[in-house]
C-alpha cells in the first residue's frame, strides 16, 4: 500500500482508538454516589497524613453501640454490602416469643468536641433519618422516647415523598433540623444514589455540606441562632443547645437508610 494511504489509515485508527477510550472512560466514570472518587470506607493517603479516622470500616460495629445500651439493637441495624443499614421497622424479624424487637438510635462509642465529619448516605423511597451531634446520652435517655437522641440534626430525607418535607424547608435534607433550611446551593442525589455530606462543628461554628456545596452555616453565639432556637421544637429542653463534647448518632426513624464512608477529623 502506498505511503500516503498508510498515513490516512493510521489517522483513522488513531481517531477510532481515541473515541473508544473516551467512551470507555465515560462508562467507567459512572458512580453510585455524588462526588465520590475513592473506594468506600477507606482513607486516602492524604486523609491518613492529615489525621482522619474511619468510624466505620465496612465490616464491623466496633465504633458504635445503641443509645442507652451496650450493644446494637438486634435486627434494626445491620452491616450490608459495606454499609450500615437501618432496616425498616416493618421488615425487622420478631423475637423468639413473637414480640417485636425494640429499635433505637445508635451512637459512637467515643465523644467528640471540635471535628469535621464526612459521610455518605442514601434512602429508600419515602425514608427519613438523620445524623445527630452534640449529643448528651444522659440527657437523651432521661427524656422520652428513651432510645432517641437529643441533639443538633443533619436532616436526611426523601424530600419528594416524605410528608415531613411539607412542614417547611427546615425539615428537608441537609437542614439543621427544625431550625435552619438548606440554601439554594443544595443539590440532592436521586433516591437510591449515595449523597456525600460533610458536617463541621468547631467552636461555636457549624456547617452542613451536601454534595460539595455549603448549604447551612450558623454561629451558636449569634442572636440569629437564639431566635431560631426559640422558634423550634427544642425551645423548652433545658440545656439542649449547650456546647458539649458529645456523641455522633445515626437516627432510627423506622425507615430503610444506608450509611457508609463515615470518617472524622478531630480539630
Amino acid at each position: 500500500m502506498p505511503r500516503d494511504n498508510w498515513t490516512t489509515v493510521s489517522r483513522f485508527l488513531i481517531a477510532g482508538l481515541g473515541l473508544m477510550i473516551t467512551i470507555a472512560s465515560g462508562c467507567s466514570g459512572t458512580r453510585s454516589s455524588v462526588g465520590s472518587s475513592t473506594a468506600p470506607n477507606t482513607l486516602t493517603p492524604e486523609e491518613q497524613n492529615d489525621g482522619w479516622e474511619l468510624l466505620f470500616d465496612g465490616v464491623s460495629f466496633d465504633a458504635w453501640r445503641g443509645l442507652g445500651r451496650d450493644d446494637i439493637p438486634d435486627g434494626h441495624w445491620v452491616i450490608e454490602d459495606g454499609t450500615i443499614r437501618k432496616v425498616a421497622s416493618g421488615d425487622v424479624a420478631t423475637a423468639a416469643d413473637g414480640q417485636p424487637l425494640e429499635g433505637g438510635d445508635i451512637l459512637t462509642v467515643e465523644t467528640f468536641d471540635d471535628f469535621e465529619l464526612s459521610f455518605e448516605w442514601k434512602v429508600a423511597p419515602g425514608a427519613n433519618s438523620g445524623i445527630k451531634y452534640n449529643v448528651s446520652e444522659a440527657m437523651s435517655t432521661s427524656s422520652p422516647p428513651e432510645y432517641a437522641a437529643l441533639g443538633f440534626e443533619y436532616q436526611i430525607l426523601d424530600d419528594d415523598r416524605h410528608p415531613d418535607a411539607l412542614n417547611g424547608p427546615t425539615r428537608t435534607a441537609g437542614a439543621l433540623y427544625d431550625m435552619i433550611p438548606p440554601n439554594g446551593n443544595k443539590r440532592l442525589a436521586p433516591v437510591g444514589v449515595f449523597n456525600q455530606s460533610r458536617l463541621v462543628f468547631v467552636g461555636n461554628r457549624g456547617e452542613h455540606w451536601l454534595n460539595g456545596e455549603l448549604v447551612v452555616r450558623y454561629d451558636l453565639e449569634s442572636a440569629r441562632f437564639d431566635s431560631l432556637l426559640e422558634q423550634s421544637k427544642y425551645r423548652d429542653i433545658d440545656g439542649f443547645a449547650d456546647r458539649r463534647r458529645g456523641h455522633i448518632v445515626l437516627q432510627d426513624h423506622g425507615d430503610d437508610v444506608w450509611f457508609r464512608s463515615i470518617k472524622i477529623h478531630r480539630q
